[in-house]
């Protein structure tokens, strides 16, 4: 029995072993293909340095991940870009490091002429603080004669159970009620620039969420997952209530998924330490960059084909269709005056 005990666990471990190997042979076979992949692959963002050239374009969280990617290609197109980011230290670092890397970059992307990059200017705005968001609001307001483009792009995803400045929880408070606030203080500056758009990052997480009218605030029950899914359903319903308030105003608000993205927006996910190597890898060969992932920013920011397009849902630079509860407008307009009160913005 000694010896076939040991047998047994032989032959268990190199099978184990061989397993392993086989996973590890497989996700390094996958890899090869997407780095062979997005390089032989071009971007198809479609962004046009004609139409962005002396255009202002806003970005909220602009300072890392798909907000500095997609600061970086508008640069390009010759946009004067404003970084609306939490942190100015490091909104002025990223913007610093973004201006050398556009100068150096030896394929400057579709605007060629190193000359016709845009401007990129820093502003502080915290959108767990309504406070804040005001405060940033009339900063553009008096500083800003124009506002092309307003890029919604800042968010948290999946923290423990925190609450804003103003007491929201936190998912929903920066996902939705900032950005719900920030969108309607600049709608005034955004109609008057007209032809002018708004675009909305959300997720295809929405479909994991519901509004629960009755809790909002999570106050009755939390969980990081759900509530993060509420907060990027919320930015659906909102996307489309907007486009139905603001039809012809020639303003146009649309909403994307980016994907499945390496960023560092999933830093309140714990990892356990001995997968950490492995998760790295696989996201490496999986995830996109952010750069991939900004490219329906990019596309619904600049690109002429979808200009005086709104309400609508987009991935991949490809309208797609939203599930029932995502298009409710019973349940948008019900949002919208809740939001409204909850920011408190007077009728």
């Amino acid at each position: 029995m000694g010896r076939w005990a040991l047998w047994a666990g032989a032959t268990m471990a190199v099978a184990t072993a061989v397993a392993l190997l086989a996973a590890l042979g497989g996700v390094l076979w996958l890899a090869a293909r997407r780095l062979a992949g997005s390089r032989a692959r071009p971007l198809h963002g479609g962004g046009d340095a004609a139409l962005m050239r002396g255009k202002t374009v806003l970005i909220t969280g602009a300072n890392s991940g798909l907000g500095r990617a997609t600061a970086a290609e508008l640069l390009r197109l010759g946009a004067r870009v404003i970084m609306g980011c939490r942190d100015r230290g490091r909104a002025q670092e990223a913007a610093a490091q973004l201006r050398r890397e556009l100068r150096q970059d030896g394929d400057p992307g579709p605007s060629p002429d190193a000359g016709a990059l845009g401007e990129l200017v820093v502003k502080e705005v915290d959108l767990a603080s309504l406070r804040s968001v005001r405060a940033f609001c009339q900063e553009v307001l008096q500083e800003e004669p124009r506002l092309d483009v307003l890029i919604n792009n800042a968010g948290i995803f999946q923290c423990p159970y925190m609450k804003t400045e103003d007491g929201f929880e936190m998912q929903f408070g920066v996902n939705h009620l900032g950005h719900f606030l920030l969108t309607n203080l600049l709608l005034g500056l955004l109609k008057s620039s007209a032809p002018s758009r708004i675009v909305v990052v959300s997720s295809k997480l929405y479909k994991y969420g519901d509004i629960n009218f009755e809790d909002l605030n999570s106050e009755q029950s939390y969980n990081k997952s759900f509530c993060y899914s509420r907060s990027k359903l919320a930015n659906i319903l909102f996307t489309r209530e907007l486009a139905r308030r603001l039809e012809g105003t020639n303003v146009t608000v649309n909403v994307l998924h980016p994907g499945i993205v390496r960023t560092n927006l999933g830093r309140h996910i714990s990892i356990p330490l001995l997968v950490k190597p492995l998760f790295n890898l696989v996201s490496w060969a999986f995830f996109k960059t952010p750069l991939e992932g900004a490219q329906t920013s990019i596309y619904l920011a600049s690109s002429p084909e979808v200009e005086g397009v709104s309400g609508k849902y987009f991935g991949d630079c490809k309208e797609e269709e939203l599930l029932p509860k995502a298009m409710d407008e019973s349940v948008a307009r019900k949002l919208w005056d809740i939001s409204e009160v909850m920011v408190g913005i007077l009728k």
